[in-house]
């Protein structure tokens, strides 16, 4: 059975991401676009614009072709959507880097993806420099100065570039991000000037972002969900983003609360922090009126602690770095919310629900893996044939890996991983609905649950908990096994310090999995 959105058939302009940007800012040049929350400093589309001109000017005259890969590792700064747009008006790709990425993992996506040119910050040189070395990157730019590296104010300083390369929209890559990691190596993700054309209307068409309004930007532009759903959104669509280099939760709620932010786009760990920390009660939040949830699972009570408390509309989405940013959310009505629903299929997309064993198609309210094709599904993962035909078939549909279900009004909810569920005696057991149940306890900071070897019924639910106030294991047991079926509690509990999750908020499973199965062994 394939599912189709109910949001009327999808149109978008077969044009450069750049075109598309280019065209929203110049449509209000003058109009504020980036403010850092650190600085104060503030940057308008007609800079960013400028900018971008003499960047891809500069790229151009250092030799850089029509597919040619600039990698930009940084922390959110006001620089990132001029060094985009300046990149793709010279024909070349972006690959965007996470700034926590060790010396070795610099050298091997610098490698894989033949970058020709890096740009970082002073913070994050030395093994950048290292890394684009080792890598064969002919050139590092820093964002300020500091050794072995050209400043960034040469490539802003020379002749703008008259003519932007041309470039074919369907078939030329114009963003090479990574994919998270939680299960496995990342892989470069290739994803078409057209399939980000394509994904920011679909997210436009739902969420309909109003001119003028202002955006939280602390989730890290690297990150698909930053770079598409905040960056590139926000700017195509005169909104203004208020930047922050890093989550803190005090800087965090200050820029909220001075700048009037009126949508906050983050990750679950941040709602739990809306929803239950006490220093949220020291800003005047007032002004918010929609937080986006997305990148991870949320529950439903937290989700609804968190609306209740800051007296606005939480929602949830789902996507993932292969579909370019979302392929499922909620529009911005209250009328239309479904706690714990990750919302509708956005525009253009379809999407099925298979059983994992046998592929065949499941109905409504049944829990299958999701698959999904449109125009915003990538085009695979650089260099990695293997697991491009593993994540999309011959018919272009996108095994996403993760469970799910529609229910008969269309709503979708995300279940967990394939690969994460638990399998005690032979039923399937999804941490994430766990874990929503333990984050409703107003105890309970923080958890994460994963399988623990067992004798007898080979995989028992294990919860790893960080408290607020002191619990006995017996207690969280008891909690859990108060609202879930007997064969879904929680039958081992750990008190942890923290939870080691990805930037993104993911929940890195696999590295308490290896712990416990060393612990076993």
């Amino acid at each position: 059975m394939i599912h189709q959105s109910r949001f009327p058939a999808l149109e978008y302009p077969r044009v450069s991401v750049a075109t598309l940007i280019r065209a929203g800012l110049e449509a209000r040049p003058d109009a504020v676009a980036m403010i850092d929350a650190a600085t104060e400093r503030r940057i308008t589309g007609r800079e960013i614009l400028a900018d971008a001109a003499r960047i891809a000017g500069a790229l151009v005259r250092r030799g850089l072709r029509p597919g040619e890969v600039v990698a930009i590792m940084a922390p959110n700064v006001l620089e990132y959507g001029a060094l985009l747009l300046g990149t793709w008006e010279a024909g070349g790709v972006a690959t965007t880097m996470n700034p926590l990425a060790t010396a070795e993992e610099v050298v091997l996506q610098l490698r894989e993806t033949s970058a020709r040119f890096v740009v970082t910050v002073p913070a994050l040189l030395d093994k950048v420099v290292d890394g684009a070395a080792r890598a064969g990157a002919a050139e590092t730019f820093v964002i300020g100065s500091g050794p072995g590296a050209t400043p960034y104010t040469e490539l802003v300083a020379g002749p703008p570039l008259a003519t932007p390369v041309a470039v074919d929209p369907t078939t030329a890559l114009a963003a090479l991000p990574w994919s998270s990691g939680t299960s496995g190596k990342p892989k470069a993700v290739m994803l078409t000037h057209e399939s980000l054309v394509a994904q920011l209307h679909q997210f436009v068409a739902v969420q309909h972002h109003q001119v003028g309004a202002v955006h939280m930007a602390v989730l890290p532009f690297f990150h698909i969900y930053g770079l598409v759903l905040i960056l590139l959104a926000s700017l195509w669509r005169g909104c203004v983003l208020i930047v922050l280099g890093r989550f803190e939760l005090e800087p965090f709620l200050a820029a909220l609360a001075r700048y009037r932010v009126t949508l906050a786009p983050v990750v679950p760990p941040i709602i739990v922090a809306l929803a239950k920390h006490p220093l949220v009660d020291k800003f005047d939040l007032s002004s918010l009126r929609n937080v986006m949830s997305g990148a991870a699972p949320l529950g439903a009570d937290v989700e609804e602690a968190c609306a209740r408390r800051l007296g606005c509309l939480v929602i949830q989405g789902y996507g993932m770095t292969e579909l370019c940013g979302a392929s499922h959310l909620h529009p911005l009505d209250a009328a239309q919310l479904r706690r714990g629903s990750v919302g509708f299929l956005v525009p253009g997309l379809e999407a099925r629900i298979v059983d994992p064993d046998s592929k065949q198609d499941l109905g409504i309210d049944a829990r299958g893996e999701l698959w999904l094709r449109g125009p915003n599904v990538m085009q695979g993962y650089l260099a990695r044939p293997e697991a491009s035909a593993e994540a999309l078939d011959a018919d272009r549909w996108l095994h996403t890996g993760d469970i799910a279900y529609v229910d008969a009004d269309g709503y979708y909810h995300i279940v967990d991983r394939v690969k994460e569920l638990i399998k005690y005696k032979g039923h399937q057991v999804a941490p994430a609905d766990l874990e929503a149940v333990l984050l409703a306890h107003p105890s309970i900071a923080d958890a994460a649950v994963i399988p623990s070897p067992c004798d007898e019924a080979g995989e028992v639910p294990k919860a790893f908990v960080v408290t607020r106030t002191p619990m006995t294991a017996d207690e969280v047991m008891d909690y859990v096994a108060s609202r879930v079926s007997p064969l879904d509690k929680v039958r081992r509990v750990e008190f942890v310090d923290t939870i080691p999750k990805s930037p993104s908020g993911k929940i890195l499973r696999r590295i308490l999995v290896e712990k416990e199965r060393q612990r076993s062994a």
